[in-house]
């Protein structure tokens, strides 16, 4: 069984191929494994999506940075799986990271440019 990291791809243009859905969801959902091609679509369409918000967040909101040309795997690693006190009220949500966090910068500086690039 092999991942869909390594297959070619075969998307026509303008469309994700499931090499680039793979590349994300290697980390994400695991294999996509199951007989049938229905079985394969949710999760697949599920990657696909985070991998193309990965790429917004790499383009709009890393641009200029070390991320600039990382992987979705690598953004996904580095900067979206880390400990934070997340806390919901009704008008904000706010993450408070740790004083040590490594890619606090980062972090900051991606805040600030989409939520420039919203406005």
């Amino acid at each position: 069984m092999s991942r869909l990291a390594a297959q070619p791809s075969t998307a026509g243009p303008g469309r994700l191929s499931t090499s680039k859905a793979g590349e994300f969801s290697n980390g994400t959902f695991g294999e996509f494994t199951s007989g049938t091609h229905t079985a394969n679509q949710l999760p697949l369409w599920f990657a696909s999506m985070a991998y193309v918000l990965v790429c917004a967040l790499r383009r709009i909101g890393l641009a200029h940075t070390q991320f600039a040309e990382a992987t979705a795997g690598t953004i996904r690693l580095k900067l979206l799986k880390i400990g934070a006190l997340v806390t919901v009220s009704v008008r904000r949500i706010r993450i408070v990271t740790a004083s040590g966090c490594p890619f606090q910068a980062e972090w900051a500086l991606a805040h600030a440019r989409l939520r420039n690039a919203v406005a």
